[in-house]
């Protein structure tokens, strides 16, 4: 069904965001409050030799400068691997490196304190791409070497799977660094508490992973830290790593005052998480009838300075490296490497976008070598319902990939593009691609979830989920949720997340896992809820609980001839029989031992129309449809503002938006040299087709749609392009100079 067609419900939310109402952690100010800064390597790559703070601390205003000597625990922090330092020892690896810290009555004051601050270094030569890394003799950035992680996946005989082959192509594809570019950047503030505790207040998609992280840097009990992580500004994934938490907490614990740090843009992009670049070769071959019967991928990851999440996304494109085709032999190896560039972690996709262009794009050139239509030649290799998943591991039965890329070759604006190759400068095409996306960790990591309702004592449901706000709608998801599955409404409840001191864990808010958690969390707490406010309520009324029912205000009965109101009240009930039910669980897991893989899939296809200026290079898009299946719809609206926020997200990936470094360091420093797309490069018509049945019988609820929206945009885009002007396009963002130089190419061919 068309999401325009549905009936849209306001976001809770969404009244004080758009009126400026609504606080950012960000915002808050305590009385006493100090300002920090960060003081930064001056080099990608360098020794310390040392490090003198004797005049910055002598600064008026000055409350505290904290170095590496002053850390009372683990210098060191990663999500996965802490291999980063909290703030530099003997050595920096990029210009994001943290050496000092500095707490002043004014952020003028700090600023001026950093400068004070006196480090001797001794430089040392720069690893700054991949290739240069991965050579014998390069200098080795960590104890293992600059190899952060391999993953690879073999099945069948590529030697016997491209001697069958009619046609084979072969490309290299090349995926820029991009920033998340989040409104609020990296920021928060720290509070000291009475009794030594912590209250950090700073936007992160793992409340409770912070916390343990914290807890290990501090050396203090995870219980004396509380974090409260919502609502924040954006993430996209870049806020899912520590950023400024351990600075300002030292800083809180070194003065015992509240202390805010908040980045500038410019300080976000040297020290902030970006997309992982990638360098990707694919040869792909298939008979003359168009069956795929060899498929070879080599993916090289730059994953800076320290790991993050570099390796997971490296299996999430290893994992998704044939998508949702049918190809019985394969050989992928991927590799995941460590520059002195800027740190690559989580961005939206995950790994999953890097792979996509490419492969997407090699469906597009072996159509073009045999002759055929792209969507048909999709349609000859794509998956089946009971096919196992991309690893060849068992997955929740699906028809999602054949069903998205029928509804997008019924797509209205296929069929009303016009090409144009007379003498207009203006050109369009068209073009499509399909995807699929596996939603949660994946085998092999710790992924549980859990939630919680209780009745209190001043009438509301309470819906408890230790998730973050940060931008995707989850306050309208668990409103939806929690009234269609406990038929109350949205006035009876009361939602609390983000607050470790308040939730209880529900794992991260990250991988399309946060709407299917709390469905599946309201489904598994409903019966027991209903049930034991029933038994209350027959206590106080008399009337039988299986004559009783959760409805708007209260409970109600199912007498005839009873008065249309509740008999009694959620406060009346509250007030003497508080209810609390909880629940634990894992998110749903492939049951064979494959790393990293997945069980619940999304699937997508767009479908762009673009106009290519051939004098200038430009291109707009035109158009928009997106089809996707990822099961039941929860709150139309987020649904919608998911895969359209998602789409315009990816068309500035493609078009316009490279965060460029030269000898490890930052060309773009600033939102003044680096495009986004604005309203007007936002396409005119945005089409989205949720697709809910995903299969009969399917118990598994929603999939979560916060990343598939991204995905297949970029080789629609590529195609496109390639529709309206004749030139391919195997690197992004596209080159407007590339498309001139293909298009004068193609046409001088064709005079001769």
């Amino acid at each position: 069904m068309r999401l325009t067609e549905r009936n849209k419900r306001n976001r809770p939310d969404g009244v004080g965001k758009v009126t400026g109402e609504l606080k950012y952690l960000t915002d808050l100010s305590f009385p006493g409050m100090l300002f920090g800064k960060i003081l930064r390597s001056s080099y990608p790559h360098a020794n310390i030799l040392s490090i003198c703070t004797e005049r910055a601390k002598k600064l008026p205003g000055v409350r505290a400068v904290v170095t590496h000597a002053d850390v009372p625990g683990m210098n060191r922090f990663g999500i996965v691997i802490p291999d980063q330092p909290v703030l530099c020892e003997e050595k920096v690896r990029y210009t994001g490196d943290a050496i000092a810290t500095v707490a002043a009555e004014t952020e003028e004051i700090a600023e001026r304190a950093l400068k004070l601050i006196e480090v001797v270094y001794d430089r040392l030569p720069e690893v700054d791409n991949p290739e240069k890394a991965l050579l014998p003799d390069a200098p080795q950035l960590h104890p293992g070497g600059n190899v952060l992680h391999r993953s690879s996946y073999q099945k069948g005989d590529m030697e016997e799977g491209f001697k069958k082959c009619a046609v084979v192509v072969e490309e290299t594809y090349e995926l820029p660094r991009q920033m998340h570019a989040y409104m609020e950047t990296e920021g928060g503030v720290i509070v000291p508490e009475e009794g030594g505790g912590l209250t950090i207040y700073a936007g992160t998609q793992h409340g409770y992973k912070d916390r343990f992280q914290l807890a290990r840097i501090l050396a203090m009990p995870e219980a004396d830290i509380r974090v409260v992580s919502s609502p924040m500004g954006g993430s996209f994934g870049g806020k899912d790593e520590l950023n400024i938490q351990p600075y300002g907490a030292l800083l809180a614990l070194a003065t015992g005052c509240p202390v805010k740090i908040h980045h500038s843009r410019r300080e976000s992009v040297r020290a902030g998480l970006k997309r992982h670049p990638m360098k990707i070769k694919m040869k792909t071959g298939s008979d003359e009838h168009g069956n795929i019967l060899a498929h070879e991928v080599h993916i090289v990851a730059d994953t800076g300075a320290y790991a993050t999440l570099g390796p997971a996304v490296l299996d999430f494109a290893v994992e998704h490296a044939a998508g949702p085709y049918i190809i019985p032999h394969i050989n992928v190896q991927g590799v995941s490497v460590y520059t002195n560039n800027g740190v690559a972690g989580e961005f939206r996709g995950f790994g999953g976008n890097q792979i996509t262009f490419a492969l997407e794009g090699q469906m597009d050139r072996l159509a073009e070598k045999l002759g055929m239509n792209p969507i048909e030649l999709r349609r000859k290799n794509i998956r089946k319902a009971d096919d196992l998943g991309p690893l060849g591991q068992r997955i929740a039965p699906t028809d999602g990939a054949a069903q998205v890329l029928g509804a997008i070759s019924r797509s209205p604006l296929l069929k009303s593009a016009a090409k144009d190759f007379g003498e207009d400068w203006k050109r369009t095409g068209t073009g499509i691609a399909v995807t699929m996306h596996g939603g949660g960790l994946g085998f092999g990591r710790l992924d549980s979830a859990g939630g919680r309702l209780s009745l209190n004592g001043n009438g509301k449901i309470e819906a408890a989920f230790g998730f973050e706000e940060c931008g995707q709608g989850l306050l309208s998801v668990i409103e939806h949720i929690v009234t269609e599955e406990i038929g109350c409404s949205s006035e009876d409840i009361l939602i609390v997340i983000g607050d470790t001191a308040l939730v209880p864990p529900s794992g991260s808010s990250t991988a399309s896992r946060g709407t299917s958690m709390v469905w599946q969390a309201v489904r598994r707490m409903k019966g027991s809820f209903r049930q034991r406010i029933l038994e209350h309520a027959e206590q106080l009324t008399g009337i039988q609980s299986s004559q009783l029912r959760l409805g708007a205000g209260g409970i109600w009965s199912n007498k005839e001839g009873v008065a249309s109101q509740p008999c009694l009240t959620y406060e009346q009930l509250g007030k003497e029989h508080p209810v609390v039910v909880n629940t634990n669980f894992h998110f749903p897991t492939t049951p064979d031992a494959v790393n990293g893989g997945h069980f619940l899939y999304s699937f997508g296809a767009v479908a762009v129309r673009v106009e290519v200026d051939v004098l200038t290079g430009k291109v707009k898009v035109v158009d928009m449809d997106h089809a996707v299946a990822a099961g039941p719809v929860v709150s139309p609206l987020g649904y919608l503002g998911q895969i359209e926020g998602g789409g315009v997200m990816a068309l500035g990936y493609t078009l316009m938006e490279e965060a460029l470094m030269s000898e490890s360091s930052y060309v773009t420093e600033n939102l003044d040299s680096y495009l986004i797309p604005g309203i007007c490069d936002v396409p005119f018509k945005m089409e989205v087709e949720a697709i809910e049945t995903l299969y009969e019988g399917d118990p598994f609820g929603p999939r979560g749609v916060g990343e598939i929206g991204t995905v297949a945009v970029a080789p629609a885009i590529a195609k496109a392009i390639h529709d309206a002007a004749g030139c391919w396009i195997s690197r992004l963002p596209v080159s407007a100079e590339a498309v001139v130089k293909a298009v004068g190419l193609k046409e001088m061919r064709t005079w001769r």
